[in-house]
């Protein structure tokens, strides 16, 4: 079961055992260009994101949503059964009514006004905790979905980085914000329904006006809630330039180019432009916002005074009692004000939707690589790896990185792989990896297209350093360990890596071995009192680190390595070839390096060149076929061995 390679540079490979990815993937160009129509297509899109909203919310604290909801509506009732009350106890007063019952409506205001005194403190409190709990559980779907994407495309795209970020945002308040919209609109419903019964009754027409008098409030803030979404969305590339270049003039990595490069103040400015420039953006919608807000609170106002003095105006004609005069002025008063928090509401939950949507394009992404239906069981690595007419490119806007390579890479075998810079070495390791598929081609591990596989399986055989290899702000043990979790409390592998890495005597001498924490951005919590103890390694010590989770995965069936000793001196660089030359023994493996002396040992040395494998065999063939790799290799050698004037010539190979 596998997929058959493309012949050269034709219509990519057929992938029959395959399921097809997303079309358009989430992250790709064509996902990302219009965002926010398809955030805006329609009531049954806002109502499917509101039911998602829901569910989540209600997946994640149910209790407390229930009580929340409960004592939300409640306090919608509340305005209009205190009018009531009030309206009763003065037209009660006014005709001489008896005195319990009188004191029944008082105890009843007492009481009304207890509950609306606690209330607000209580949904206050659920909000919180409602905020805390959907908080956790959104935050754990995100990055569970983001560790779901098995390649490296969505993370290399910036528009889908900006969604990411709009999505980090989002997850854990727009699904609250949405349900509590949802929520506050059902208060409003109950305090607007409360007060317009109540108004119909003294005044028909009043109630027609006041509800005419909302309709433009409505509309406007819905509106303001999409042009503020959308703004949110276009302005994401200049806020993320500005937190890069805040993340530079903060971070110890870049603090000692900063400073002698004297480029502080240039950062700077670049930040404040940027800021400007979103901070221009935002300006422009909240001016709009309090223009309309203005013109709108004017209206409103010309409603709620000429129904006073039409109150005021029965009243004396005897047409209103003093009570209904009250009920009158509260429920004028309580619509406006509902109609307003209604608006507000429709607004705030439909901008949270629009903001929700882009963590339900995360989270809903699906995978980014294709993958097989039926996936094909992975034996031990026995015959080899081959590369058979491998073509990639990073985009339909980029260069051919590799044009047609072939490579055979034989069980038990030592393969170099040499080139210039940009000759696709590391691309090569990132297709072997499957962090990305060849456009044509295909990469068979023992003849089996690695399309077919399970890509955790697939990785699971592998070990590797990479040129751009990572260090963690975590202890010595965890560093190491990061390479194979099953060895986390192993402390003898841990050690044994380290050693064969050549970084096991620095570890032990640390104050704290290796539980010493290595950095000192944190500190850990026996030395909250003292965070100077935490310690920084060198960049070559970084390295003999990242070697040592290399070894860690010694059973693995193919060991790559990148650059394993970039960066360090000469006898460090000699003391790792030759930990890596013991090390790799009868495995197979991929050395990648630049240093020609480094890889001469190899079973098989491959010169890559401008994407294609132009040259394969030993070091002695290759030298002796006077082609690439000798000229490299001559003037490498030349360097070591031609000394300054007056100084004897070194006679050394490269």
């Amino acid at each position: 079961m596998s997929i058959a390679p493309g012949p050269g540079p034709g219509p990519g490979p057929g992938a029959g055992a395959v399921a097809p990815g997303p079309a358009p993937a989430p992250g790709s160009d064509e996902a990302e260009a219009a965002p926010m129509a398809s955030a805006a297509s329609g009531p049954k899109a806002a109502a499917r994101r509101i039911a998602a909203a829901g569910a989540l919310v209600a997946r994640a604290a149910p209790g407390v949503l229930g009580a929340y909801a409960l004592f939300t509506l409640a306090a919608g009732a509340l305005p209009v059964v205190t009018a009531w009350l009030t309206k009763l106890l003065l037209d009660g007063l006014a005709r001489g009514a008896s005195s319990a019952r009188l004191i029944g409506l008082g105890a009843g205001l007492a009481a009304a006004g207890v509950v609306a005194g606690a209330v607000p403190q209580l949904t206050r409190y659920l909000r919180t905790e409602l905020d805390r709990r959907v908080g956790l559980l959104a935050e754990d779907r995100l990055y569970t979905a983001v560790e779901g994407f098995a390649g490296l495309a969505r993370f290399e795209n910036p528009r889908f980085l900006d969604r990411l970020r709009l999505a980090q945002g989002a997850g854990g308040g727009t699904p609250n914000q949405a349900v509590d919209g949802a929520i506050g609109i059902s208060r409003a419903a109950v305090t607007i329904g409360g007060f317009l019964g109540s108004l119909s009754v003294l005044s028909p027409w009043m109630t027609a006006l006041v509800l005419a008098a909302a309709v433009p409030t409505l509309a406007s803030e819905v509106a303001m809630a999409r042009r503020k979404a959308r703004t949110l969305w276009e302005i994401g590339p200049v806020e993320r330039r500005q937190m890069f270049y805040s993340e530079l003039l903060s971070s110890v990595e870049a603090a000692k180019e900063i400073r002698l490069f004297g480029i502080g103040a240039f950062l700077r400015g670049r930040m404040l432009a940027d800021r400007r420039t979103a901070n221009a953006a935002k300006r422009a919608v909240d001016r709009r916002e309090a223009v309309v807000q203005t013109a709108l609170g004017l209206l409103a106002a010309l409603v709620s005074g000429g129904g006073l003095l039409w109150a005021v105006t029965a009243a004396r004609d005897g047409t209103l009692s003093s009570g209904d005069v009250v009920m009158f002025v509260a429920a004028v008063a309580g619509i406006q004000s509902a109609l307003t928090t209604l608006a507000s509401e429709v607004a705030r939950g439909h901008q949270a939707l629009l903001t929700f949507d882009h963590y339900l394009a995360v989270t809903r992404a699906g995978p980014d690589l294709p993958l097989p239906v039926r996936p094909v069981e992975l034996p031990p690595l026995s015959r080899g790896i081959e590369l058979r007419d491998v073509w990639f490119r990073y985009s339909e806007r980029h260069p051919w990185v590799l044009r047609g390579a072939n490579l055979h890479l034989r069980h038990g075998q030592a393969l170099a792989l040499v080139g210039l810079n940009g000759a696709g070495k590391s691309t090569l390791v990132k297709l072997l990896c499957r962090f990305y598929d060849p456009e044509r081609g295909a990469i068979l591990w023992d003849g089996a297209d690695i399309r077919t596989v399970d890509v955790a399986e697939l990785r699971r055989r592998i070990g590797a350093v990479f040129q751009d290899y990572m260090h963690y702000d975590m202890t010595a043990a965890e560093n190491i360990a990061l390479g194979d979790l099953t060895a986390l409390d192993d402390r003898p592998r841990l050690t044994a890596a380290a050693e064969r890495a050549g970084i096991h005597p620095k570890l032990a001498a640390l104050p704290y071995g290796y539980d010493t924490l290595l950095s000192r951005r944190f500190f850990m919590e026996s030395d909250k009192d003292n965070p100077e103890t935490g310690v920084v390694l060198s960049g070559g010590q970084r390295q003999r680190l990242a070697l040592a989770r290399a070894f860690l995965r010694d059973r693995r069936d193919l060991m790559i390595l990148d650059e394993p000793s970039a960066g360090l001196d000469a006898e460090a660089e000699h003391e790792i070839h030759t930990a890596l030359r013991q090390h790799r023994g009868e495995r197979t493996s991929l050395l990648i390096s630049h240093r020609l002396g480094a890889v001469r040992d190899a079973d098989v040395i491959a010169v890559l060149e401008d994407g294609r494998v132009v040259e394969q065999g030993s070091h002695a063939e290759l030298v002796g076929a006077g082609g690439r790799y000798a000229r490299l290799f001559a003037l490498q050698a030349a360097g070591y061995r031609a000394g300054a004037p007056g100084e004897p010539a070194l006679t050394g190979e490269s």
